[in-house]
């Protein structure tokens, strides 16, 4: 009869722990995409706000018309500088997950290999159980065979004698 592997519920803790690692590393990668998408957006928002400035420059502007393009693009450029600030924390937090998710799986498969190991262990003893019990059978059989010839010899012999 096959034992149970001792460290099953450390096994079972190893692979919630690579789901979980697996399901933070997803959430990471949407926050950094989210992330990247908007500084995309202020950049060409940006862009397309600098084509204007400059298509309404060319045909002549207000002192007041021209400082309040230059704030604008000024505090787009604030918040360019600090998306991309955000995009560097969510590089650093990606790679992190990308990390905790190798550690997790590192662990995962070092049990699985262990619980393999078990297995095996078990089947081969399981097995040279069974070799044994068919070698007692075998055994049991042939001193059957062997008394029940003795016998027949005996009852032979006597016959004869009488």
């Amino acid at each position: 009869m096959v034992k149970p592997f001792s460290l099953q519920p450390l096994v079972h803790l190893a692979k919630q722990k690579n789901d979980a690692a697996i399901n933070n590393l997803g959430k990471l990668n949407q926050q950094q995409k989210s992330a990247q998408d908007k500084l995309a957006m202020l950049q060409q928002f940006r862009r397309d706000y600098q084509e204007k400035f400059q298509e309404v420059a060319r045909n002549g502007m207000a002192p007041m018309d021209l400082r309040n393009f230059q704030d604008f693009i000024y505090r787009l450029d604030q918040a360019i500088e600090q998306q991309q600030g955000i995009m560097e924390q969510h590089v650093v937090s990606v790679d992190a997950g990308r990390m905790e998710l190798k550690d997790a799986q590192r662990k995962m498969q070092s049990f699985d290999t262990l619980a393999q190991r078990h297995v095996e262990i078990e089947k081969k003893l399981e097995a040279k159980s069974e070799q044994k019990m068919q070698d007692e059978y075998s055994g049991r059989f042939a001193a059957q065979k062997m008394a029940e010839k003795i016998n027949d010899e005996l009852e032979q012999n006597i016959r004869r004698e009488s």
